[in-house]
């Protein structure tokens, strides 16, 4: 691995310290191959849109879009989800380019915007905190699990134990974090068996019991532009608009897995590990490339490697999760006359279907409703621990030297913690509810972030500079979701903005 050279500097921002300056590595030797081809691409470049793609198979895809398809049908509302995917995508592709240029997590590079860290940083953790704390994607997980075990939907005297079965989950994804060697490389495999094992299943299921015309009604919803349907509330879009796709304004606090997979300037900086894997000091500060002839063309190598990662498998991906669930839904609807509430849209399609296909069919949909509400507690658990690791000693010099370049000192601790608090949390409201919350909170960063994302990149090395138009799809992203936000508040306090 080339040597850092400390002695060169790269000035970005304020309040923090220059980048150090290194060549970018080469694919081939980030990944430890000879060459990078399909089978190398499989293998080892693709992985955080993965991590990503589990955590938005879930929240959006498999409860608030399916709800509002199953009450308000297809057209006026898969326009925003394919909207809201596309800025999405675009939107994750800024952030994963400040990674690759400098090895810095997004958390940790707010703090060079001004008026500097100690605003930005603290704020970031806590609207990340604030968005996801409330539990609703790990109590939705619960009673899937319940319904699994049980054979049955929970009544509504037993709620307090699908409470549990969602502590219990939130402890497995503790122990999977734990018993790994590198921990984004745990939720990779992790992903490739949900994510995988979803998409083949929801494809074949739906292959063989909706009808054609329910297909096609759920992929001309997508592409129709229509009013939203009478009845559905501006908050009810917003929620769907955040968490179609994975988080709009907060997309950012998953995107830190590019540095330790290694792209681009995050083979120099470093990785958290597990308990079982052996520690390699994780820098504090990032490090940039110069700008020369050798460097821009391993830019152009790891963006090109980054465009498939995006938009080849997270948009993709995102966009079967969401149109596969929806059909079902649509479908599960027209089989049992009812329409899916908030407190049962977790279980709702395997009991639609028990009375059309039996039990096997029931039991298969709950394996998949835990499949996937649990890849995306996996994923959002993990990655708000992993928000504060980053950000705590980038904020505090004590902290800094408490956890001497070792993060997992911080790490497992603040998961207990967190965990703890959650627990504590899942009692408070319905799961969808508070997935509502969550999502409708995502949207605030898109009034904060992308105008970060502009200041940040715009003084990257020049090769790794965004182009005109990526800034006027940053903007539009603030307009897109900034609406659903306000409109979330101002129904919140008393009316909303937009009715229908």
């Amino acid at each position: 691995m080339t040597e850092v050279q400390p002695s060169r500097n790269y000035p970005l921002g304020t309040s923090r310290p220059d980048l150090e300056l290194a060549d970018l590595p080469t694919p081939e030797e980030a990944f430890a191959v000879s060459r990078i081809g399909p089978r190398q691409l499989v293998m080892f470049v693709i992985g955080p849109s993965l991590i990503a793609l589990g955590i938005s198979i879930g929240s959006g895809e498999w409860l608030l879009g399916p709800q509002a398809v199953g009450q308000f049908g297809f057209v006026g509302v898969g326009w925003v989800i394919l909207v809201s995917a596309l800025l999405q995508t675009f939107y994750n592709v800024e952030c994963a380019r400040y990674v690759m240029a400098t090895g810095e997590t997004p958390v940790v590079g707010w703090g060079r915007v001004p008026p500097g860290k100690m605003l930005w940083i603290p704020l970031s953790v806590f609207v990340v905190i604030f968005a996801f704390i409330a539990g609703g994607w790990a109590g939705s997980a619960g009673q899937g699990l319940f319904a699994l075990v049980n054979g049955r939907v929970a009544e509504a005297a037993e709620v307090q134990q699908t409470r549990w079965y969602a502590i219990g989950l939130l402890v497995v994804v503790f122990l999977i974090t734990a018993a790994a060697r590198r921990v984004s490389r745990a939720l990779e495999l992790s992903n490739w068996v949900m994510v995988g094992s979803i998409l083949i299943t929801l494809v074949v299921v739906n292959l063989i019991v909706v009808p054609w015309e329910v297909w096609w009604e759920g992929i001309r919803g997508f592409v129709t532009p229509a009013a939203p349907p009478a009845g559905i509330t501006a908050t009810q879009i917003g929620g769907l608009a955040g968490f179609t796709a994975l988080a709009s304004g907060l997309n950012w606090y998953v995107m830190g897995h590019y540095r330790d997979k290694g792209y681009g300037m995050g083979y120099r900086t470093g990785f958290i590990s597990g308990m079982r894997g052996e520690q390699r000091e994780l820098l504090s500060v990032g490090v940039t490339f110069p700008d020369d002839e050798r460097n821009t063309g391993r830019w152009r190598r790891w963006y090109r490697l980054l465009m498939v990662d995006m938009w080849g498998v997270f948009f993709v991906g995102a966009m079967l999760g969401m149109l596969l669930p929806t059909v079902l839904m649509s479908h599960a609807v027209a089989l049992s006359g009812e329409q899916p509430t908030a407190a049962n849209v977790p279980t709702f399609i395997a009991s639609a279907m028990q009375t059309e296909y039996g039990t096997g069919m029931f039991y298969l949909m709950l394996v998949m409703g835990v499949l996937i509400l649990f890849s995306t507690q996996l994923g959002i658990f993990e990655a708000m621990v992993r928000v504060v690791t980053d950000a705590a000693p980038a904020v505090s010099p004590r902290m800094k030297v408490l956890i001497e370049g070792d993060p997992r000192r911080f790490y497992y601790p603040f998961m207990v913690v967190l965990l703890v608090a959650i627990s504590i949390i899942l009692h408070l409201a319905v799961p969808v509810t508070l997935v509502q919350f969550s999502a409708n909170m995502s949207n605030l960063g898109a009034l904060i972030y992308p105008f970060l994302l502009m200041y940040l990149n715009s003084r990257l090395p020049k090769a790794a500079r965004p182009r005109p138009w990526h800034y006027v799809i940053l903007v539009l992203n603030f307009l897109f979701f900034g609406f659903f936000f306000v409109n979330f508040v101002a129904d919140f306090f008393g009316d909303p903005l937009l009715t229908f």
